[in-house]
């Protein structure tokens, strides 16, 4: 199949299980461009996983349509299947098989020569850091270790859109980013990944674009650079909220109240001078830049409010 430019191009696609009320997916237009790693961010039960299995082929939607790799999923599924992989999140490995025999074993099932098959499971494994226990059955291994092996197995083929369901769940912080750098270089090479994620610093740190999405619906997208744009402020504040009111905070910007302390979204100007009043008073105090968490939560809590 010959390169396409946007690797998958959804338009007004949804989705009703049978017996359900509300649509899983609502209306969700997006292209996701070739070479990208392109993250859908939201809670559990956003939509992310059912957007991503009909793209995978796996679910017919109930209306729209989508293409992946220029090819319909409702009318051509074999021609997507040959050129994508995938690691669904409720997946598992199988006890008595080794991290060898997965990888090895998936590579031959997707047509592979015993040749290419062993050369990509042996680099795959060093990759993923697994080769230290490619030999032992994979339920003598931890859960951690269970789940880099199913990554493992989609990293290894030749795939040219992967579609990883909430690859890291589960993992350490050390394994995640051990992942994360391995994404990273299928990217480089001109792969195209799909990601699902409700960790929002994997979802900032990983992606070239980022959909927001819950309730079934595409809230926003973009770059990260562009997501976090749409924040008119530019610094937050964190401090005790014991020595300040609610009055008082929101002379300096917009106060939210987060547990015991008060988090203010404000410029670079009211933030020193606020930093400088609560270490006068004595209060605990920090200063960040705004991140993609604080738009998702402004995003995700705006739009309940409104339903």
């Amino acid at each position: 199949m010959g390169r396409v430019l946007k690797a998958i191009d959804s338009t007004l696609l949804s989705k009703i299980y049978h017996g359900g009320k509300n649509p899983a997916l609502d209306r969700v237009s997006l292209a996701v461009d070739t070479g990208q790693i392109f993250t859908l961010l939201g809670r559990n039960g956003a939509g992310k996983t059912t957007f991503l299995r009909i793209a995978a082929t796996q679910l017919s939607p109930t209306s729209g349509s989508i293409l992946v790799l220029g090819s319909d999923v409702k009318h051509s599924p074999q021609n997507i299947r040959r050129n994508v992989a995938a690691v669904p999140q409720e997946g598992n490995t199988i006890g008595p098989l080794t991290p060898w025999d997965h990888v090895y074993l998936a590579l031959l099932a997707r047509g592979m020569s015993r040749t290419e098959a062993r050369r990509r499971a042996r680099d795959t494994l060093e990759r993923m850091e697994l080769a230290d226990y490619q030999d032992q059955p994979a339920d003598t291994l931890s859960g951690g270790l269970r789940q880099r092996i199913r990554v493992a197995m989609a990293v290894a083929t030749d795939a040219e859109l992967v579609f990883l369901d909430e690859p890291t769940l589960g993992l350490d912080a050390i394994s995640r980013r051990r992942v994360w750098t391995v994404l990273k270089d299928l990217c480089k090479e001109g792969r195209t990944i799909l990601l699902t994620t409700h960790y929002i610093d994997e979802a900032e740190i990983l992606s070239n674009k980022v959909a927001i999405v819950n309730s079934g619906r595409l809230i926003t997208s973009g770059t990260p650079s562009e997501l976090l744009s749409k924040v008119e402020e530019r610094v937050r504040v964190d401090l005790s909220g014991s020595k300040f009111s609610e009055e008082e905070v929101g002379t300096y910007g917009r106060p939210i109240k987060v547990a015991e302390r008060w988090r203010v979204f404000t410029d670079n100007v009211r933030a020193g001078e606020l930093t400088q009043e609560a270490v006068r008073r004595g209060s605990e105090v920090s200063v960040a830049p705004v991140s993609l968490e604080d738009l998702f939560v402004e995003l995700v809590g705006r739009e309940e409010e409104e339903c």
